[in-house]
């Protein structure tokens, strides 16, 4: 489904709102997950909700990667997305999630956008040494939660 929605900010971020129409199509759940592509970039996302709005957000690296920038007026195609939602894991995480078995359990309980959110930060990593201690400390966090 296509339209066009101007990008607006939305608390330190931005998004773009999505019409009621479009939401109609999307089905009855409030927060669907869904697959967007603007101007060629796509990525996968659920609708949020926000002061009676139903709106994608467009983060810093999205809107770089799309070539837009708040105020631009984008055409958007958005679909539901019924993929299972899946992180890859970078090697050296599996690893060290495989060595404990509290800290794996943890992770897999985690919702989607936390094990993104843990994956990037750890891929982010400027040195060796500073993924090390972000896996390290991801670990350890984990497995304090599992017991």
């Amino acid at each position: 489904m296509k339209f066009s929605a101007t990008v607006i900010p939305s608390g330190n971020a931005t998004a773009a709102e999505i019409p009621a129409k479009i939401m109609q199509a999307l089905g009855p759940e409030g927060r669907p997950a869904v697959a967007i592509t603007i101007n060629g970039h796509s990525w996968r996302s659920r609708v949020a909700a926000m002061r009676g709005q139903y709106l994608i957000g467009i983060s810093a690296a999205n809107r770089t990667a799309a070539g837009i920038a708040e105020g631009d007026v984008i055409e958007i195609d958005l679909m539901r997305d019924d993929q299972p939602r899946e992180v890859d894991e970078p090697a050296d995480l599996a690893g060290a999630l495989k060595r404990n078995r509290e800290a794996r359990s943890a992770f897999d309980r985690l919702p989607f956008g936390l094990k993104q959110k843990h994956v990037r930060a750890i891929e982010e990593s400027k040195s060796a040494e500073v993924r090390e201690r972000r896996i390290g400390k991801l670990v350890e966090t984990l497995a304090g939660a599992a017991k």
